[in-house]
């Protein structure tokens, strides 16, 4: 095991194409011990092909992956002995029940966890003896996250553990990764949800079109790119960019449909600025919101798009 405060996991230059796509655009990073080391953006920026890469489970075109000293394309199998591994479509078998599944994975290893330690993890203990068809969609997706640390594994990597739950199972789904945490693993989390990353992770990577585009801590990450608060609204009789960027105050400004946000240094003054040319103008004003920036403000700023499922 790998003392507190290690590198145990150093990407250096990865690349990876298909074709004329590149997924994987020369990235390098580090991940110490003990660590929640998050991967963040939306679907297709080359999260899960990195992953994949340092997992030993697809070739790199170029650059290296080590993963606990050990070079992830010659030494795949034994790197493969000490990470666990949820991936993000598992295919397990629909009649075993929760406790059938975890003994069946766990005796394709040496030293795995026991049985009913797993089934505490995974918060599974009222379910176990249930078969994985009949199990909820929350149930399905922590057992699929139980399974990664069958192997007592130095290293665990989760991929988009929460995508498709709904809010109140996502937020379950937490839990159990923060129990996991607690247990001193290094954990890669890929995600496109920014509450998720900013409540979870230590350190967050932003990924867009194979490049890691923003790295470090989540308030770090806010503090660099988004000094500004957000107003957030819905406006009818929309009167154009140039109106709402011509406010008092505003910085800034991001339009999604028929939903608008913009930074401002100064609150009362743009609200004021805002609410008068409504006004003057009869549009229509509707869930208006102020608050702090978040990471969806830094991705905002840093690729000019908003993360979507």
């Amino acid at each position: 095991m790998a003392e507190s405060g290690n590198k145990v996991i150093a990407v250096t230059n990865l690349a990876k194409s298909y074709g004329d796509i590149k997924a994987v655009d020369g990235i390098s990073f580090e991940v110490s011990q003990g660590e929640v080391f998050g991967m963040l953006g939306p679907n297709g920026a080359g999260k899960t092909t990195t992953v994949e890469i340092v997992e030993g489970l697809r070739p790199a075109d170029g650059g290296t992956a080590t993963v606990l000293g050990l070079d992830v394309s010659k030494d795949t199998r034994a790197v493969k002995e000490r990470i666990g591994v949820q991936p993000q479509s598992p295919a397990l078998f629909p009649s075993l029940t929760v406790r059938e599944t975890i003994g069946f994975f766990a005796s394709l290893y040496r030293k795995p966890l026991p049985a009913s330690r797993v089934v505490e993890m995974a918060a599974l203990q009222a379910s176990h003896k249930v078969q994985f068809k009949n199990l909820s969609g929350g149930q399905q997706q922590r057992l699929s996250v139980a399974l990664a640390f069958v192997n007592d594994p130095d290293i665990i990597f989760l991929d988009e553990p929460t995508t498709g739950l709904d809010p109140q199972a996502r937020r379950t789904m937490w839990d159990v990764i923060e129990t996991f945490r607690h247990t001193g693993k290094t954990v890669v989390l890929t995600t496109h949800y920014m509450e998720e990353a900013q409540r979870l992770c230590d350190r967050i990577a932003i990924m867009d079109y194979g490049k890691i585009i923003a790295m470090d801590t989540p308030q770090r990450l806010i503090e660099a790119h988004t000094r500004e608060s957000a107003i957030q609204f819905k406006m009818k009789d929309y009167p154009g960019d140039e109106v709402i960027t011509g406010l008092t105050g505003v910085c800034k400004m991001h339009r999604d449909g028929d939903e608008i946000i913009v930074y401002t240094n100064n609150i009362p003054s743009t609200i004021a600025a805002l609410l008068g040319m409504a006004s003057q103008r009869s549009a229509e004003i509707s869930e208006l919101s102020v608050r702090q920036p978040t990471l969806e403000d830094v991705f905002l700023k840093l690729t000019g798009k908003r993360i979507r499922d």
